[in-house]
């Protein structure tokens, strides 16, 4: 009969860090997967983006087996990078935190655009521009 997927799990890791510590413990356990073995393959493929948060969809079968796909790290995350700040502004209307130009943000929607469901690069930009406004973060050019 073949492998039937069970569940379907998604979690924010660390890049190149992960650990069977909360929240891939609590998330893999219930399904009895082999935690140790989703760690290890998840460092090995993350090795590069040691440090950035990576979310991951990981598909759990019928016969414990599992695989995973790894998406592109959070919108937010990169603009924090990108600005070289700790985190958003509390209240992005009046306390503004950083400054990215219109070249880093067309960069970061690249790097988005297979996960962002934009029907063009620059569609995508508008989105990731709107997620920097929404963090206190200005535009400049």
């Amino acid at each position: 009969m073949g492998k039937q997927v069970v569940t379907q799990i998604k979690v924010q890791v660390t890049g190149g860090q992960a650990t069977p510590a909360p929240p891939v413990g609590t998330a893999l356990g219930p399904h009895g997967v082999n935690i140790g073995q989703f760690v290890q393959q998840f460092n090995d493929q993350t090795r590069e983006m040691m440090g950035t948060t990576v979310p991951v969809v990981i598909t759990v079968y019928n016969d414990r087996s599992f695989d995973f796909i790894l998406k592109s790290p959070p919108a937010a995350v990169l603009l924090k990078k990108a600005a070289g700040i700790a985190k958003g502004s509390g209240n992005p209307l009046k306390n503004k935190v950083g400054t990215v130009t219109t070249d880093q943000l067309a960069e970061i929607a690249k790097m988005k655009y297979a996960d962002l469901n934009s029907s063009s690069v620059e569609q995508a930009v508008k989105v990731i521009a709107g997620t920097a406004r929404s963090m206190g973060i200005d535009v400049v050019d």
